[in-house]
């Protein structure tokens, strides 16, 4: 920032968020009710192929949204009930304990019990195999839910509360209007695509170290555009109040602080990568003790 002051010009809400996810959300309705008299086999191929991929689109949309980027700091409120409707095609209540731990895992990056993004003891013990790792990608949506209750449960928050009341309302009334097979399209896809897809990639691209000293990593490729470039990621880290379509420019303003970092080019690659490599695994992050902050 010394170097590059108009970085800091960078900061600040995007504009055409708030228009693309909406676009998004009313896609995934209208998807539902395309869906609703389709044979189960393509019920699941369209939740795999296409419905998936939006709504894992949308939870990197509502990582976004956590940092206020969709309409700005002061409009706090505006983002948190902005997040539970981008929350709505995805079939399950996230975006409010999204929120809760994902400033942790900014604060307290590795940090063991803080950061529950890394992966459990059990885990790195267990899926060490090709085969293992294999079902460890297939089940990830599950350990990234479940594993912060064990290990840093937080209080239910008023917030995940009325995340829960309208996500579940929104999903009755599909289910009322157009029965079973929209739900399981909007659930099916959100699990699949967060598990063994390429654009799960980001997952296991983003902070497992792969080059030893080095825990953080971008990926620069096309998958970025339906990511809202997720992949920037250690521009993020960074200057995480960088909404992610001007991520880019980050890197072009302060190319000499990037463009020798090592950063991934398929996140396909990843994948096959950390299930046919032996010495990557989920053991394979940086954890480190973290005294807690001072909330202000």
């Amino acid at each position: 920032l010394a170097k590059y002051p108009e970085i800091k010009t960078l900061m600040g809400p995007d504009p055409h968020l708030k228009w693309i996810v909406s676009g998004m959300v009313f896609m995934q309705f209208l998807a539902c009710y395309l869906v609703k008299d389709l044979s189960w086999k393509w019920v699941f191929f369209w939740a795999y192929a296409f419905g998936g991929c939006i709504n894992h689109s949308l939870t990197l949309a509502i990582h976004d949204i956590s940092h206020n980027v969709a309409f700005g700091n002061k409009q706090a409120k505006w983002n948190r009930w902005f997040a539970v409707f981008a929350n709505l095609p995805i079939g399950i209540p996230y975006s409010a304990s999204f929120k809760k731990y994902h400033i942790d895992h900014h604060r307290y990056l590795g940090g063991d019990s803080l950061d529950v993004d890394i992966p459990t003891d059990f885990e790195g013990w267990f899926f060490c195999t090709p085969l293992r790792k294999l079902l460890w990608l297939f089940l990830q949506p599950l350990f990234y839910s479940l594993r912060p209750l064990y290990v840093n449960p937080k209080a239910i928050t008023r917030m995940e509360i009325f995340n829960a009341l309208i996500q579940f309302s929104i999903d009755l009334i599909i289910y009322y209007l157009w029965g079973l097979k929209p739900i399981i399209y909007l659930i099916a896809g959100t699990i699949l695509c967060m598990g063994l897809h390429p654009i799960s990639g980001h997952f296991i691209a983003e902070h497992y170290m792969f080059l030893k000293g080095y825990e953080t990593y971008s990926y620069y490729g096309p998958l970025n555009w339906l990511t809202f470039n997720v992949g920037y990621h250690m521009e993020h880290h960074d200057f995480p109040s960088i909404p992610g379509c001007r991520l880019p420019m980050v890197k072009k303003i302060a190319a000499e602080y990037y463009d020798n970092l090592p950063h991934h080019q398929s996140w396909i690659r990843v994948l096959w990568d950390f299930v046919f490599d032996d010495s990557i695994g989920p053991y394979s992050r940086v954890k480190r003790l973290c005294k807690l902050a001072k909330e202000s």
